[in-house]
């Protein structure tokens, strides 16, 4: 993917997508992924993962990745309100449902998937775990930690919250097969599952040919023990690769 930096992207009108540059991140790989389903075209601005970053910080107010920003309106920076600009930018192609129960159903697995002290969040705590463990851990790693809330206790606590949240999804997976649905709210696809099928690669990745990760990345995020590692059941991995057979393009290109 060809991208520009933060200072040739800052004057740009139209919509401008920071993404960690030459890696898959799941939280960037759903933004993507959102935005191409509804048809928007972006900018893709590099962000230097475990960098200073300091145009970003400037323009942003933060240093992470992916930010949306559309031209005068205040970067979003947060999962959410990534998903809502593109809600806002695209209202014909919905994923997030107008019905409140299904909204509230749709934004609060996602949230599960996606938000603080979520799926990917305690994913990410155990990935990080053996560089905090080191004598002196690298300067990115401790930045990861501080972001993450890395603690010993807080790795303690992760592998019993992915179980949960797994079962979670997967009961939800069942019970919509019985009402005669593939998706994981009503009978078409919300942003829901397109969060789901990005984060179910912190766990397994799809393979080098669909998607050309880093080899260091695809170790690390294959890393997990057995209890971590069987949270992907046969029903969420026939989930994801549903949605890319259906509505995510491959190769994956970062």
């Amino acid at each position: 993917m060809k991208y520009l930096s933060v200072e040739e992207a800052i004057d740009m009108p139209g919509l401008r997508l920071v993404l960690t540059a030459g890696v898959p991140g799941p939280w960037g790989e759903s933004a993507k992924a959102i935005l191409r389903y509804k048809q928007l075209d972006y900018t893709p601005v590099r962000q230097e993962g475990g960098g200073e970053n300091a145009a970003l910080r400037d323009w942003t107010g933060q240093t992470s990745a992916p930010v949306a920003v559309y031209d005068e309106l205040p970067p979003a920076c947060h999962w959410l309100d990534v998903l809502m600009l593109a809600e806002r930018l695209a209202p014909a192609i919905p994923l997030v449902p107008l019905d409140c129960a299904a909204r509230v159903t749709v934004l609060g697995l996602s949230a599960l998937i996606v938000g603080m002290d979520g799926f990917g969040w305690h994913r990410r705590l155990q990935m990080l775990a053996p560089m905090m463990t080191l004598a002196e851990p690298p300067e990115f790693a401790l930045c990861l930690g501080r972001k993450y809330g890395w603690s010993k206790q807080a790795l303690a606590a992760s592998t019993a919250r992915l179980q949960a949240i797994s079962v979670e999804l997967d009961s939800q997976l069942a019970r919509q097969a019985a009402a005669g649905s593939d998706y994981l709210v009503g009978s078409t696809v919300s942003a829901a599952d397109f969060y789901w099928a990005n984060f179910a690669g912190m766990l397994k990745p799809l393979g080098p040919e669909m998607n050309p990760m880093p080899d260091y990345m695809r170790a690390t995020y294959e890393s997990g023990d057995a209890a971590t590692l069987a949270c992907l059941t046969p029903r969420l991995e026939a989930h994801r690769d549903m949605m890319y057979e259906r509505h995510i393009a491959l190769p994956l290109d970062f």
